[in-house]
């Protein structure tokens, strides 16, 4: 019953970590830099000088473009998921409850025990039989030239056989 409590949880914790996992918070900044790159060709002719091409290449730096995307919580966790955890819990629960309930031994007090073999007898003889003998944990019943014993153990159980002459 222990180890079954202590996997329920473990199992449980798990689901709860793959859970929270799923569910993930994102803050991005994303800095873009530019650089515009110019090319002039100049051609010059004149007419004592043979032509000549010269071509000059400028890097102009542009300012920095900044785009920033806010913090956004974003849930991707089927309810599936929910759903096996909410089971999960109660059976956690379920299971503590059991544990802080529970008698050390499982076995009930005498008088509640002599109760429900009371009980078990009332019902007998509503059906037609006499009570031969009674002791604190047992019964023994007669229907005609039958003879049944009826008795309670430490849990509460109660069962009956039929007798030998």
């Amino acid at each position: 019953m222990r180890v079954a409590a202590l996997v329920a949880l473990f199992v449980a914790g798990l689901l709860a970590a793959a859970a929270l996992a799923g569910a993930e918070t994102t803050t991005s900044t994303t800095t873009e830099t530019t650089t515009q790159v110019s090319t002039t060709t100049e051609v010059s002719t004149e007419a004592t000088t043979p032509t000549v091409e010269r071509t000059i290449t400028r890097t102009v730096p542009l300012p920095a473009q900044t785009t920033t995307v806010s913090e956004s919580s974003v849930d991707n966790t089927p309810a599936w998921v929910w759903i096996i955890i909410a089971i999960l819990a109660a059976a956690v629960i379920g299971l503590v409850i059991a544990y802080f309930t529970r008698r050390g031994d499982g076995s009930i007090p005498v008088a509640e025990r002599r109760r429900r073999l009371d009980g078990a007898i009332g019902t007998w003889v509503a059906q037609g039989w006499a009570v031969e003998s009674h002791t604190g944990d047992s019964a023994v019943l007669r229907r005609g030239g039958e003879l049944m014993l009826l008795s309670v153990d430490d849990s509460g159980g109660i069962t009956s056989r039929p007798l030998d002459r």
